[in-house]
């Protein structure tokens, strides 16, 4: 596809794969035999035209993983890529990747770019007589022609003709494909995110030493999960849902530009799958007091308690509590406490605390726990216990067709629950499994209004993207809709080789404690929780409903991939 003008003159037969030169392709259904004769002349476009013919997929498979060995042998590193990527198997992909680069997970191959022809025009002016071209002044030029051209098995240089030259009309469509496609960025009422074609393009980039695009990293803009369609034919596993353009907003959150969304993101949908593939799919962190600094506090309400505060006393009192009780300890389980998800369920439980103490503002409808107490002339204020909040899934029943090929999700997908602990005089916490009145008024105060709260806090909103993340990776694994498409994660699963970021793993925050004076008596409160998420509740066949009036059914065949190119891996 380039012409070259003036005083130098180089040929490049690489067009969408880094293939040496073409002539007409085999007969369908050629003898493999046949291929490891091309592949010995270095005729790579023949050999790819005879192997894609091959009707049977394991035989295709492994003929097409030999090609692509040897185009990297040969160094056209980018076409053994191309190549790869026309394998169907997952795991003979795998196979062929570690045969090629060795099974370093993708972390440590390096290497070039799928097909760019800017950088390749740009390579050519840079190491073929650097001087000589009109980008530094010179004579020479660099240009494309307007069908193409290539260099047939005699080493002449031909115009294109669609019509006859077919290997080369497959490699530029497979050009074509890898480089062209929509923004990612236009807004999308329903966008599709086809998980394992997003796993087959992550791979192969990092195959090429490369890590996951932009759009990778935000899933196309989705926002929202709504639906899971399942596509047999293919083995296509679909998320649908709202998208939209992204930034980073000040607190470096990656969000919709338009209604400031939080973006589910790549990183943790690799968390949240390799925790389904675990023994225990469940995840979650607790943010407690300690029973020494419990223990502590107490001692300091007691010895506080003898007689009335003296003006100026307060900001003192107030400091002796929050030293006595100290740090609280975070603890995660079921996700790396490293990751990004994991920080995710911290900061949002950390921050509706806040919110529940009075240390953090809510929205109207959403008053905090102090704040809610009123007591009669006379009355005692609640006993100094520990209340305890946590966050956890909130779905309405799963509807699918009757197949069981497409899933809806519904409902606001998270909540808060409450209950009263007891606290002993040596700081021990007692579960009761029951809530009082003011400590179950926050908790169903914050479901009832999560949705203007996750607009005001869109960290809550990021927690409720891993609560979907989590629902759509244990419905996957309970209905086998990997097994019944032969996807086996080689990539995003537990042992793939994609690399989640990892920062810091947070161990302790500050205690969240407040008071209130009520009736000239001071009402101290303290409180833990956590984060809970286990979907198993949620997926199992008998929890599952099948929808009647065949919403997700229209929904799914308005979202097939049959007519959407084999590499773009979303589409509207």
């Amino acid at each position: 596809m380039v012409r070259f003008l003036g005083k130098w003159c180089a040929l490049v037969a690489l067009v969408g794969g880094g293939w040496g030169t073409f002539g007409d392709p085999p007969a369908r259904g050629a003898d493999p035999a046949q291929i490891d004769a091309h592949l010995a002349a270095g005729e790579f476009g023949p050999a790819l035209a005879a192997a894609t013919a091959l009707p049977e997929a394991a035989a295709r498979d492994a003929l097409l993983g030999k090609i692509a060995a040897a185009q990297a042998a040969a160094g056209a590193r980018a076409g053994s890529l191309a190549t790869t990527a026309e394998i169907g198997s997952d795991l003979a992909r795998e196979r062929a990747l570690d045969q090629m680069f060795g099974p370093t997970g993708g972390a440590a191959r390096g290497g070039g770019s799928m097909a760019d022809f800017t950088q390749l025009i740009d390579l050519i002016e840079t190491t073929i007589a650097p001087e000589s071209w009109d980008a530094v002044g010179g004579p020479g030029a660099v240009s494309e022609f307007a069908a193409g051209v290539f260099v047939d098995a005699s080493g002449v240089l031909r115009k294109f003709d669609p019509a006859t030259d077919r290997s080369l009309a497959l490699a530029r469509t497979r050009a074509a494909i890898a480089t062209a496609g929509s923004d990612p960025r236009r807004p999308a009422v329903l966008r599709k995110i086809s998980l394992t074609r997003l796993e087959r393009e992550v791979q192969l980039r990092a195959a090429a030493g490369l890590p996951p695009d932009e759009a990778m990293e935000a899933l196309a803009g989705l926002t929202r999960i709504q639906y899971v369609f399942f596509y047999p034919e293919s083995g296509d596993i679909v998320l649908a849902g709202p998208a939209g353009d992204w930034h980073r907003n000040a607190e470096g959150r990656l969000i919709d530009v338009e209604k400031g969304r939080p973006i589910v993101q790549l990183d943790d949908l690799v968390t949240v799958l390799r925790n389904a593939w675990s023994e225990d799919s469940k995840f979650g962190c607790s943010i407690d007091p300690t029973d020494a600094g419990l223990a502590a506090i107490r001692a300091q309400i007691d010895k506080w308690s003898a007689g009335p505060l003296r003006p100026g006393q307060r900001g003192k009192w107030l400091e002796e509590l929050r030293s006595a009780l100290g740090k609280q300890d975070i603890k995660v389980w079921g996700l790396n406490p490293r990751s990004r998800a994991a920080w995710v369920i911290v900061e949002a439980d950390y921050r509706m605390k806040l919110v529940g103490m009075g240390l953090e503002e809510g929205v109207p409808g959403v008053e905090s726990y102090l704040d809610s107490i009123e007591l009669a002339k006379g009355e005692a204020p609640p006993p100094m216990n520990v209340l305890r909040w946590w966050f956890t899934l909130n779905y309405n029943a799963l509807r699918a067709t009757p197949e069981r090929d497409g899933f809806a999700l519904r409902g606001p997908g998270v909540k808060v629950l409450s209950e009263n602990e007891l606290l002993t005089e040596r700081g021990e916490r007692v579960a009761t499994g029951k809530s009082d009145h003011l400590n179950a008024k926050f908790a169903q105060s914050f479901t009832k209004h999560f949705e203007q709260l996750a607009v005001k806090y869109p960290v809550y909103a990021e927690l409720r993207n891993l609560c979907d993340l989590a629902l759509v990776a244990a419905l996957i694994r309970s209905h086998d809709l990997s097994g019944q498409g032969d996807w086996h994660l080689t990539h995003f699963g537990p042992e793939g080789g994609y690399a989640i970021p990892l920062g810091a793993a947070p161990a302790q925050v500050d205690s969240v404690i407040n008071h209130r004076v009520i009736a000239e008596k001071h009402v101290v409160a303290g409180v833990s929780g956590g984060v809970r998420v286990d979907p198993a509740q949620y997926v199992s066949r008998e929890a599952v409903q099948t929808d009647e009036y065949g919403t997700v059914a229209t929904e799914r065949r308005g979202s097939t991939p049959r007519e959407v190119p084999r590499r773009a891996w979303w589409w509207d």
